[in-house]
């Protein structure tokens, strides 16, 4: 077969793919634009922008970077009008973000090409880091929904984004517009966002309707600066706890936007097709995680929008791929080290693969959580279940396999706490269990906060609502009501027996950064206390060195649960 025909036959193959995967999910725009100008057969051709969202640095993973990068130059054979975005969550979640910093996973995107990205809630880290990444970026960083009131003394998460862009194509005006979730300043670090304690950045969360009100009047500036359409590049999700920041409830509660291609949940999502506040239509996808899909938004000649994804797709781009070794090689000697040996295989999911460490005791997080408390030397340890990424295997465990399990390369802090703070943690972190973990096997109940403990033991009674209230920035604030959390009791060091918690008493408690001082998952009570230890060693290694140096590498105590936690 020469060349020319195989070449033709795989763009062939793809053209029918794509036929196929658009045809769940189709409609006309608010403005359909005029017909393209005669003497510009080109604007004519169909406009494809391809899309992808937590990627999480799966750069190889399923389809790849590769792959898109190999996607996204067949699309150009087809028309010359095609745009690469992605919905956010890309420098994070893996070892070669971890190691870098995020920077390799910039280097790849740049090489890739995409155009327009927004920020994801893993984008954001401390200042130094954060300004490095999005200067680095080539790609337009959208952001229309937050805003900065701070001094300008230091970086300015603003400084290298635009809040709108217009792409014009053959004569058609396509506008963007970046969205990121709310609780960004609770799944981030929310002392990120403080300067002299006081909170300088906005994500348009004052409430749901000044939210919904800032994406209406941002699709509004689009349109009145030419835009035919408007697609929003969206971090927000349709988890329920997430609500009232969720992509449905935004599609629905909005008006002027014609898509909204999301992420931060996710979830797959071919296509969903909504009534927006004015009774038009709004469609909704999202392209999973860690490259399972990318995500095709088609505008053909005569404006019917259709929006799908591409499931599977083999072919590789030479030079992308040949990038992404050069950059895997400058890492692997030091991630594929082996830094312990267990005896026992730990994960996070259950038998069926359903996720279990964000609603309920696992064992791999009671070792996390022994870490820290060993490591601070401790009343308490514990690790928040968002925290605890991945499994460990039995056998040899590498520098990568622990970070996978803990790749934000938080700080170990110690902080002396009362009971009454620590009995109000638990509640926080409780508010989302509910008495089932899975439902048609998916997990449900999930909180990114929820605690998993060490030195301690409690009971969460499902029969009864939480009573934690928020503030405006989601940070805890207070308890009203019954409390679901009792039976809380906390290991005697010196009797070795478990007490009653005392709320008056004052006890030393082991964790990271995030949790303790930056206030993240909203973790608001610890940020003013005393600290013992102030950001001493990494995450991971604070788990390499309780495997290795107290453990021996012996996990067996590991493979049964131990009841800290009481489900009822």
């Amino acid at each position: 077969m020469n060349k020319q025909l195989k070449k033709f036959l795989s763009l062939l193959a793809v053209l029918v793919l794509s036929m196929a995967m658009l045809t769940s999910c189709g409609k006309k725009p608010e403005e359909t634009p005029a017909e393209p100008p005669v003497e510009e057969p080109e604007a004519a051709k169909e406009i494809v922008i391809l899309f992808t969202g937590d990627v999480h640095c799966g750069i190889e993973d399923d389809i790849g970077y590769a792959g898109l990068a190999a996607y996204r130059n067949l699309m150009l054979e087809k028309t010359p009008y095609v745009l690469l975005v992605d919905t956010g969550d890309y420098v994070d979640g893996d070892t070669i973000g971890t190691v870098s910093k995020g920077m390799y996973i910039i280097d790849i995107m740049n090489k890739v090409g995409y155009d327009y990205v927004t920020l994801g809630n893993h984008e954001f880290g401390a200042l130094d880091v954060c300004e490095e990444r999005t200067g680095a970026m080539e790609a337009k960083i959208i952001v229309s929904n937050m805003s900065y009131t701070g001094s300008g003394s230091g970086y300015n998460f603003l400084s290298d984004t635009v809040p709108y862009e217009i792409a014009d194509l053959g004569g058609v005006k396509v506008g963007f517009l970046g969205i990121a979730t709310p609780e960004t300043i609770t799944k981030s670090e929310p002392g990120l966002f403080k300067e002299d304690d006081k909170m300088v950045y906005s994500f348009s969360h004052e409430s749901p309707e000044t939210f919904y009100n800032r994406i209406t009047e941002a699709a509004k500036e689009v349109r009145d600066a030419g835009a035919d359409y408007v697609i929003v590049l969206g971090h927000l999700g349709d988890d329920p706890s997430s609500t009232p920041w969720t992509s449905t409830e935004a599609a629905e509660n909005t008006t002027g936007v014609d898509v909204f291609l999301d992420g931060h949940s996710h979830s797959t999502l071919p296509c969903r097709v909504l009534r927006n506040k004015d009774g038009k239509d709004v469609m909704v996808a999202s392209t999973g995680t860690k490259l399972n899909n990318i995500g095709q938004l088609t505008i053909s000649p005569e404006g019917f929008i259709t929006v799908g994804l591409i499931s599977d797709f083999a072919e590789k781009d030479p030079d992308v791929d040949a990038f992404i070794q050069d950059i895997k090689a400058s890492f692997e000697a030091k991630v594929n080290e082996v830094v312990a040996t267990s005896n026992t295989a730990l994960s996070i999911k259950d038998a069926d693969g359903v996720r279990m460490v964000r609603n309920r005791e696992v064992e791999l997080a009671n070792l996390s959580a022994d870490a820290y408390r060993s490591a601070g030397n401790a009343d308490i340890g514990w690790v928040n279940g968002g925290g605890v990424r991945a499994d460990l295997p039995e056998g040899d465990i590498t520098y990568a396999n622990i970070i996978n399990v803990h790749p934000f390369g938080n700080m170990l802090c110690v902080c002396e706490a009362t009971g009454q703070e620590i009995l109000d943690a638990l509640e926080w972190g409780s508010r989302m269990v509910q008495p089932e973990y899975k439902a048609d096997g998916n997990a449900v109940g999930e909180c990114g906060g929820f605690l998993q403990v060490s030195g301690l033991k409690y009971t969460i009674d499902t029969s009864i609502e939480s009573p934690c209230i928020a503030d405006a920035d989601g940070l805890f604030q207070g308890v009203e009501g019954t409390r679901r959390v009792s039976d809380v009791v906390v290991l005697n060091k010196e009797t070795g027996e478990y007490e009653p918690i005392d709320p008056e008493k004052t006890y030393t408690l082991a964790c990271h950064n995030y949790m303790l001082q930056s206030m993240g998952d909203g973790y608001s009570m610890f940020a003013d206390n005393n600290f013992l230890v102030d950001s001493a060693i990494a995450d991971y290694q604070v788990l390499i060195n309780y495997i290795r140096d107290v453990l021996q590498g012996d996990l067996s105590q590991y493979a049964e649960l131990e009841g800290r936690i009481t489900i009822k």
